[in-house]
């Protein structure tokens, strides 16, 4: 059997009837003197601040207060909804006020949300004054009517008897249905107006994936610095041994025959190469210097290890923060890499500064130019590894030179 089936017509009626109803009831009459006091001082404040605009403080204060009572019926009505109906209203974020009051008026004013939440305030009396008015009417009526009945039974007037029994019983099956529909009405309208928009909810969802972006972004670089550190203090150490020992091995046994001698000298030179080839790896991962000693120190060790002449500024009068940075040398780092394998330059020039919370970073050089985001993968990855933290490339790189590339990132 269903859960239909198993219903029975008193289990119908006890629910009609259950404390939810009265609850709605309650959130009716609780709500209607809220919603008349709080629309009636809202309505002076603005009044306040018409009569006397003449005096520009006193709109200035009435208008910030409104918005102040707009604030603090908003809490109250979402803790009515939360207390009788079980109902949570989401909060619209909101953004840091300026304490200016003219600029926080402005704010105020220019914030969609705050003239929904007074749309609401200004509603909420006739909701809330109608619903409370029918479904005490109709509670108050059918009790009225019953009385009247069983005075009229008294009285041997059954007609009469009869005719108010009926209005009573149906003002009594119709009050929860009266005081549910007002309650889905008011529930309606504080959902639209009270709670997050559309908008405000695709806000809070971007907000949320770049803080979430920027976790994993930091999280990527702690790995690479992770991965610098074991690198530096474990691989490479044993390639240096290893070296060390191949070179002692090639200077000091001369007397073996020539093919082990010949092994022995590849060998050590394998082991220095493949020793060159992951410094640079690690350098280009993420130098110790850089967390030790900054930007400006990390790059000035490019420029010394450029194949190529490289004038190097720096300005940065307080340090970003380590993902920044980290990106910043990445893009010097490819950018030189890159003017060296295709560019055909004779020198470089690399630029850093930082103007207010952007950090710049410009390298030219004066090779043959032609360099396109689209035909390779070292500017491609240039373009993500920027726009991971929300920073803009520019690439200017006529046929025949020169190329400029340039990136603003954020510097927090």
């Amino acid at each position: 059997m269903t859960a239909i089936e198993m219903t029975t017509p008193w289990e119908r009626i006890s629910a009609h009837w259950s404390a939810r109803t009265w609850l709605r009831t309650a959130h009716l009459v609780v709500g209607a003197p809220i919603a008349l006091l709080g629309a009636w001082t809202i309505l002076a404040l603005v009044a306040a601040s018409v009569l006397l605009v003449w005096t520009v403080v006193v709109p200035v204060v009435a208008l910030l207060l409104s918005f102040v009572v707009v604030r603090l019926l908003t809490r109250v009505q979402r803790s009515r909804f939360a207390a009788f109906l079980d109902v949570d209203i989401l909060p619209v974020a909101r953004r840091p006020l300026s304490m200016n009051p003219f600029r926080r008026l402005v704010q105020e004013a220019r914030t969609l949300s705050t003239w929904r939440r007074l749309g609401y305030h200004l509603l909420a009396p006739l909701i809330s004054g109608i619903g409370a008015f029918s479904v005490v009417g109709a509670w108050a009526g059918g009790l009225v009517t019953a009385a009247l009945a069983v005075r009229y039974w008294a009285l041997e007037e059954s007609w009469r008897s009869v005719a108010f029994v009926l209005v009573s019983g149906t003002l009594f099956v119709a009050a929860p249905w009266v005081a549910r529909g007002f309650a889905l009405l008011d529930v309606i309208a504080a959902e639209a107006l009270l709670g997050p928009s559309l908008s405000d909810q695709l806000v809070q969802r971007v907000e949320t994936l770049q803080e979430s972006r920027a976790e994993v972004v930091d999280a990527a670089d702690a790995e690479r610095r992770r991965i610098e550190r074991d690198l530096h203090d474990g691989t490479q150490q044993r390639l240096v041994s290893l070296a060390m020992n191949l070179g002692m091995a090639r200077a000091t046994l001369t007397d073996l025959p020539e093919p082990a001698r010949e092994v022995i000298v590849q060998a050590h030179e394998e082991a220095k190469q493949a020793l060159k080839e992951l410094r640079d790896f690690v350098r280009g991962l993420h130098p110790a210097v850089l967390n030790d000693q900054g930007l400006d120190a990390a790059l000035s060790g490019l420029a010394v290890r450029a194949p190529f002449p490289v004038r190097l500024s720096v300005d940065i009068t307080e340090r970003v923060s380590p993902t920044i940075e980290a990106v910043a040398f990445f893009v010097v780092s490819e950018s030189l890499t890159n003017i060296a394998k295709h560019a055909g330059a004779s020198c470089a020039e690399v630029v850093v500064e930082r103007v207010g919370d952007r950090l710049h970073v410009a390298v030219g050089d004066d090779g043959h130019g032609g360099a396109d985001p689209d035909a390779g993968t070292g500017l491609r990855g240039l373009a993500r590894r920027v726009g991971s933290v929300d920073g803009i490339l520019y690439v200017d790189s006529p046929l025949g030179g020169p190329t400029t590339i340039k990136v603003e990132l954020p510097c927090a």
